[in-house]
């Protein structure tokens, strides 16, 4: 990727626990963690940006998708949820593959759609390019500096 695509986030987590400010250019978000796992619930948890992530590319796709093919559709709705199956993960706890980890996403369209047109945009929703990544092969490249 040249340098001029990368996507720069700045996060920041201080003092407060768990409490996490994320800013992406002038927009700022709050993330955290629920007060039974010592955080002050301030925010959502990771696993809820990284769905809502995932959801809201899905719902622009699909949308830009039928905008193309002069598809007429009201709305958009998107139900999402991610579970992992611990008891897997504590079969074999120093390999990192032996998470389960499940997302499991609905789309709920209103619009007047043939049902081989509803099949067309569950296929075109697997398109994302947030579903590709996470589908793709990923490489994590992190460092680490004092200040």
């Amino acid at each position: 990727m040249a340098a001029s695509n990368k996507k720069i986030i700045h996060i920041h987590l201080g003092p407060d626990n768990y409490k996490t400010v994320m800013t992406a250019g002038k927009h700022e978000l709050i993330s955290d963690e629920p007060k039974n796992i010592g955080g002050s619930d301030e925010g959502p948890d990771p696993y809820d940006y990284l769905l809502m992530s995932l959801g809201s590319c899905t719902v622009i796709t699909v949308r830009m998708y039928a905008e193309r093919k002069g598809w007429k559709i009201e709305d958009i709705f998107m139900e999402m949820r991610h579970s992992k199956d611990y008891a897997e993960d504590c079969k074999d706890c120093d390999d990192p593959k032996a998470k389960i980890d499940v997302i499991e996403k609905e789309i709920i369209i209103k619009g007047d759609l043939s049902d081989e047109q509803l099949e067309r945009l569950l296929e075109i929703s697997k398109k994302c390019p947030v579903h590709k990544t996470l589908q793709g092969d990923l490489e994590l490249k992190s460092t680490i500096s004092r200040k």
